[in-house]
C-alpha cells in the first residue's frame, strides 16, 4: 500500500514565514531556516517552500535563504516561486532542492514545463496550480493568486501532466487558510484526469480533515498544510498516529 505523505508548506516572503487567508492578509510566522529544521525533525514527509512574491515582483527566489534551509534538513525538498527559466530549474537543484515546483512561469510559457521533464527528469517538475471559482468555473491564477488567467483549471493541470510535470500540488484558493477541510470536489476533479502523485492544498483546519481527505479521494498522495503546523494547532506525530488508526498509511 502506498504511504500518504504528510507536507509541511513555508510561504517565504522578505525572509520570513508568512500565512494569510484566501491568499490575502499575511502575518509573520518564523525564520524559515529553523522552521525547516523543526519540521524534519517532527516526522513531516516533505518540505514544500514557496517564495511567494518572486513572481510578482519578477524577480529570482531567495538562493540564500534556500541553501542554508535545504542544508538542515534530511527529507525532500520541493521549491518554488519565480521559476520562469531552465536556467532557474538548474539553480534552485543547486541550491539543494529535490523538485522545482513552477506556476506563473508556466503559464507565461507553456513550454517550459515539457523542456524542464526532458533535462531533469519528470519526477524534478512539479506544477503548482493556483485554483479558484469564478462563475462556476475552476480558473487558474498566476502570480501569488493575484492575476486571473481565464484558462479553465482542470484542462490546464491535465495539459502539463501529459507536457511531463510528474507531480500536481493543487492550491484551492477558495478554502487557503479557512480551515474547513480540503476543497474535496476540485481535488477530485483533478484525480480524474491525472495519473500523476496528487498533493492537496489549502484547507486543512484539524486532523479529521485529512483523514476526510484521504478516505474520501484515495488517489490523493498527500496533504499539505500550513497554519495549522506553524501555529501548533496539529503536531505531525498526533496527525500521523490518528491516520494510523484510521487505517491510512503514513510513515511514523
Amino acid at each position: 500500500m502506498i504511504t500518504k505523505r504528510i507536507i509541511p508548506c513555508l510561504d517565504v516572503r522578505d525572509g520570513r514565514v508568512v500565512k494569510g487567508v484566501n491568499f490575502e492578509g499575511v502575518r509573520d510566522v518564523s525564520d524559515p531556516v529553523a522552521l525547516a529544521g523543526y519540521y524534519s525533525e517532527s516526522g513531516a514527509d516533505e518540505l514544500v517552500f514557496y517564495d511567494i512574491t518572486a513572481s510578482f515582483e519578477g524577480r529570482k527566489l531567495f538562493t540564500d535563504i534556500l541553501t542554508r534551509t535545504a542544508s538542515q534538513i534530511f527529507i525532500p525538498l520541493t521549491v518554488g516561486g519565480g521559476i520562469n527559466t531552465l536556467q532557474d530549474f538548474d539553480r534552485v537543484l543547486s541550491c539543494g532542492a529535490d523538485k522545482v515546483s513552477v506556476n506563473s512561469g508556466a503559464i507565461r510559457d507553456p513550454s517550459l514545463v515539457g523542456e524542464a521533464a526532458k533535462r531533469f527528469g519528470d519526477q524534478c517538475v512539479v506544477i503548482s496550480a493556483d485554483v479558484k471559482r469564478v462563475d462556476g468555473e475552476y480558473h487558474v491564477f498566476a502570480k501569488g493568486g493575484r492575476e486571473d488567467t481565464g484558462m479553465e483549471g482542470i484542462e490546464w493541470i491535465r495539459r502539463c501532466v501529459d507536457n511531463g510535470a510528474g507531480e500536481v500540488v493543487l492550491n484551492s484558493i477558495d478554502t487557503d487558510g479557512v480551515k474547513d477541510g480540503f476543497d474535496l470536489e476540485m481535488l477530485q476533479a483533478v484525480c480524474d484526469v491525472v495519473n500523476v502523485p496528487v498533493i492537496a492544498s489549502g484547507g486543512a483546519g484539524c486532523i479529521a480533515h485529512f483523514t476526510e481527505l484521504f478516505e474520501a479521494i484515495p488517489k490523493v498522495d498527500a496533504g499539505l498544510a500550513a497554519s495549522i503546523f506553524h501555529f501548533g494547532e496539529v503536531s505531525i506525530r498526533d496527525l500521523k498516529e490518528e491516520l494510523r488508526r484510521n487505517g491510512i498509511n503514513v510513515r511514523l
